[in-house]
């Protein structure tokens, strides 16, 4: 009975090796570079409460709609320009996130460019930031459990809250 056991096991080992199937911090891990300095969830849910930190949203118009973190100012991942960081010093605290942090590492790159010098990616984005236990709130700053997560195929790495795609 043991062997048939272990035999199962390594069938659904080897079967999700064959099948690309990677863990959330496996898949993140994938797509950083790791060129903007990672913040994770506990440390800004932390630095919040005693910190100014500015929040940048660098999703897409539909996905910040549906939440986003309160606090946060949208800022369009495809149609980014430097304007939209008016009233921002070149020496505060910025946090920047997506879905789980490969567009805002992309953005924080750019505001690194341009000579932003405390730049933070938030590690998993508005997706750990919920699977953990934050809250979001929608457009009209009320607590949801919405989460736009992008299409059906990201929205597997949404363990808590409710899936919102087109």
């Amino acid at each position: 009975m043991r062997i048939i056991n272990v035999a199962s096991w390594l069938i659904v080992l080897l079967t999700n090796a064959c099948m690309g199937q990677k863990t959330f911090d496996e898949k993140i891990t994938s797509l950083l570079n790791n060129t903007v300095p990672i913040i994770k969830e506990e440390e800004l849910s932390k630095r919040l409460q005693s910190e100014n930190i500015n929040l940048l949203d660098a999703r897409s118009k539909e996905e910040f709609t549906v939440s986003h973190i309160d606090g946060a100012k949208f800022i369009d991942y495809d149609s980014f320009d430097k304007d939209m960081l008016k009233g921002l010093s070149m020496d505060d605290t910025v946090v920047v996130y997506c879905s789980v942090g490969y567009r805002s590492e992309k953005i924080g790159e750019k505001l690194q460019k341009l000579g932003y010098k405390n730049v933070l990616n938030l590690y998993g984005g508005i997706f750990e930031w919920k699977n953990k236990g934050h809250k979001v709130v929608d457009n009209k700053g009320a607590h949801t459990d919405s989460v736009h997560t992008y299409n059906k195929s990201w929205s597997q790495w949404l363990y808590k809250g409710v899936k919102v795609y087109e």
